[in-house]
Formats: C-alpha cells, sequence, structure tokens
C-alpha cells in the first residue's frame, strides 16, 4: 500500500468522504480545501485524509475514511502516520482533529495515534448543519463534536 497526495479531480472521492460525513452539505463545503492524501493498494484508492488550516499555524484532519472492505488492515493508522509528517514538513506545530463524541470508535482510535483529547462543542451535530435529526452511532445520539489534538 502506498500514501500518496491526491492530484485528480476530488468528486471522484465523494463516497469515501460521504463515509466520513452524513451532510452533504458540509462535504460540499470542505471538499476542494487543503490537501488530501490517499491510500492506494494495486491501483484501487481504499482511504483518505483530508488535511487544511486550521488555527494559528495548525493544520486540522478534516476529513478522513477506509473503504468498508478494507477497514481493521492499518490503512487508517497508515494514513494518519503520513498526514502527520506531511504536517511536520510543512512545519506545523500542531494538528487538530473533531469526531462525533458518539462515535466511540473513532474517539477510540485517534487516541491510540496519539491524539490528546481537548474540548467539546455542544449541540453540533443538526439540521442546521445538514445532519439528520436522529443519527444515533452505537446507541449514542449524535449531537456533540470532540476535538483532539496531536503536538507535532
Amino acid at each position: 500500500m502506498r500514501v500518496d497526495v491526491f492530484k485528480g479531480d476530488r468528486e471522484a472521492l465523494r463516497s469515501l468522504f460521504r463515509e466520513a460525513d452524513d451532510s452533504e452539505s458540509e462535504i460540499d463545503a470542505y471538499l476542494s480545501a487543503g490537501d488530501v492524501l490517499v491510500a492506494d493498494e494495486d491501483g484501487e484508492i481504499v482511504g483518505h485524509v483530508q488535511l487544511v488550516a486550521g488555527d494559528r499555524a495548525d493544520l486540522e484532519l478534516k476529513s478522513m475514511a477506509v473503504a468498508e472492505g478494507h477497514r481493521g488492515r492499518g490503512v487508517g493508522r497508515a494514513l494518519v502516520e503520513a498526514a502527520l509528517q506531511h504536517c511536520r514538513d510543512r512545519g506545523a506545530p500542531r494538528i487538530t482533529v473533531s469526531t462525533a463524541a458518539a462515535d466511540t470508535g473513532n474517539l477510540r482510535f485517534y487516541q491510540r495515534q496519539g491524539f490528546r483529547l481537548l474540548l467539546i462543542e455542544r449541540d453540533v451535530f443538526g439540521p442546521d448543519a445538514g445532519y439528520a435529526e436522529g443519527i444515533v452511532i452505537d446507541g449514542i445520539p449524535m449531537r456533540d463534536r470532540v476535538w483532539l489534538d496531536q503536538e507535532l
């Protein structure tokens, strides 16, 4: 597997972005922003990570997903490692990432990659942001966003 900067039309990656975000309007707002790295296995793109400008000189891991049939095989970890190196190469002092508080799997994954809890924003995921009412993850209503960060 290789991880490289994606140089093509990002519309080709929309299905992966949809794996990471339930709001089409949010995806539309950031799809063309920043840099996107993709994981390629034998010519097939099996995952992506998007990095955008964050607060100060920080970079934000805005979107990341691994295609369903390729999960649990280290693709996500390889994408994060490549993203961290990409940020270091650009001199960023810190990287941030956010996820739904209800998504305990994502929270566990990012902490295993060295991210630490930073803050919680309440009532972020709702109809005003393009999210359907009543989304539930692992039995927990999706309402709040958790931010994590890692010093580089």
